[in-house]
């Protein structure tokens, strides 16, 4: 997850506050059997990768039934005058149906290049998306929820079980034209309190060629405590493959509170791991 502040955990208004994460866990633990006999398709047949990285908005689909695909990348963010670099940020997907994945986040490692402390293993997390529709107007939406773990080291950590809610959606506004965004609700541990944090995202992409494509977009954090993070953020994604992917991002802040900036690369691949 790119960090519009420290952390970037994404945020909400006040009813989305009121929110309780015992409803995340309940709806999560029953979005897993449906459309439990679906059969897989092959990853020829399912089209090209498309992956969650490297935007903040979160791709509006799911991984081919039957598929695993893994994402990962670099970072280095400026604040204050602190470099951090973390990698690999990788997050596993995995289809277990046609409209439904699993989700495993695996612990980034953070280093910080300005102070001796502040380095260390991040927090684990698993979830799962469901892709909803089809919905009128020809708009793609899915909803993601997970739940982190206090896995990591001390000062990296948040040390909280911390959940989250993620709404994406896209619709093609043209041949070579995207538009996509995502409404997000986060619930990080800060202390010994959470500061729920709304985010809502922005993006336009254009299809620069059939495997080529590149993006604008904004994306803002609205704490409960602490000012706003706004950032602008552009990036490239260039498919090597079908099944694979490398991608470059840069992000400039906009509020004090944000990142000053970052910068990042990455690489995604899929494969076909069950009903070839």
């Amino acid at each position: 997850m790119i960090e519009l502040g420290k952390p970037f955990a994404p945020r909400t208004r006040p009813m989305l506050a009121r929110i309780s994460p015992v409803l995340l866990a309940f709806i999560l633990g029953g979005m897993s059997p449906l459309h439990g006999q679906d059969q897989p398709p092959s990853v020829d047949a399912a089209g090209p990768i498309a992956t969650d990285r490297p935007a903040v908005t979160n791709s509006s689909v799911v991984v081919p039934a039957g598929s695993l695909q893994v994402e990962n990348g670099f970072l280095e963010t400026s604040r204050q005058r602190e470099s951090v670099v973390d990698g690999p940020e990788s997050l596993i997907r995995f289809g277990v149906t046609t409209r439904t994945e699993l989700r495993f986040t695996l612990p980034d490692y953070f280093h910080n290049l300005s102070a001796s402390d502040g380095s260390g293993f991040g927090d684990v997390a698993i979830g799962v998306k469901q892709q909803l529709g089809p919905t009128p107007g020809k708009f793609d939406v899915s909803v993601i929820l997970f739940l982190s773990f206090p896995t990591g080291a001390n000062g990296v950590s948040s040390g909280g079980y911390d959940p989250g809610m993620q709404v994406p959606w896209s619709r093609a506004l043209s041949t070579n034209w995207t538009a996509a965004g995502m409404f997000s609700v986060y619930w990080p541990t800060q202390g010994r309190a959470r500061n729920v944090t709304g985010e809502s995202t922005f993006l336009l992409d254009r299809q620069l060629t059939k495997p080529w494509d590149a993006f604008a977009e904004y994306a803002g954090d609205f704490p409960e405590n602490g000012g706003p993070r706004h950032l602008l953020h552009f990036g490239t994604a260039l498919k090597i493959t079908k099944q694979q992917q490398i991608d470059f991002h840069v992000g400039v802040g906009l509020s004090s509170a944000a990142v000053d900036h970052l910068l990042g690369i990455g690489y995604s691949f899929r494969i076909q791991a069950i009903g070839r």
